[in-house]
């Protein structure tokens, strides 16, 4: 009888962000990541104190329930809040450190929008990030005069397919604090969620 080889190692993603809040270009990103990547597990962590933000935050319970809500039924998805419970800046690189020790062997895809990939070289230890990841990026829309990115050469990529969707997190708090209408721009429980706490109201 042969013996059995050794176990694939589980493929986890890790997606993070303010989530603030979740939408549907979010959602749908986890979702293509699941399916395409085939992973066992997604890890969505929202972003504690974010080094590079400038702009406050809405307070983490809020944005943990929203995150909760808006990944809560796609498949093997954990949305984990030890971000938000870390004191200090959140760094991403802290964050695998402590998946790889809990999950030894594990293969990790960190999966992102084409405009974080673009900006990881400012990351804290981002060397040391792309020898840990598979780096999953899905494209964004191209803006007249953005500055066209270059992704470092040494990192392991991937692209994830998916529809073209020019939503932001920006712009959503901008509608509903306008008392416009975001219910195509983010999933149904979220926006009832925003409207029963007057999130992003201006009053």
């Amino acid at each position: 009888m042969t013996p059995a080889g050794p176990a694939p190692a589980r493929r986890v993603g890790v997606f993070g962000g303010a989530f603030d809040p979740p939408h549907v270009a979010h959602v749908a990103l986890a979702a293509a990541a699941i399916g395409q990547l085939k992973l066992d597990e997604m890890r969505v962590l929202p972003t504690g104190q974010a080094w590079h933000k400038s702009n406050v935050l809405t307070p983490a319970p809020h944005r943990l329930a929203m995150t909760q809500i808006a990944f809560g039924e796609l498949p093997g998805v954990i949305v984990d809040d030890r971000e938000l419970k870390r004191p200090g800046p959140t760094y991403t690189i802290d964050t695998l450190r402590e998946l790889m020790a809990e999950q030894p062997g594990a293969e990790l895809f960190l999966v992102m929008g084409e405009d974080q990939a673009g900006a990881i070289t400012r990351w804290r230890e981002w060397q040391a990030i792309l020898g840990m990841v598979t780096l999953c990026m899905a494209d964004r829309p191209s803006h007249a005069g953005a500055t066209p990115f270059q992704v470092p050469p040494e990192a392991r990529l991937r692209h994830l397919e998916m529809p073209a969707m020019p939503e932001s997190a920006t712009d959503i708090r901008a509608r509903a604090g306008a008392n416009e209408g975001i219910d195509h721009l983010v999933p149904a429980g979220v926006a009832r969620y925003i409207e029963r706490h007057h999130l992003y109201s201006r009053t």
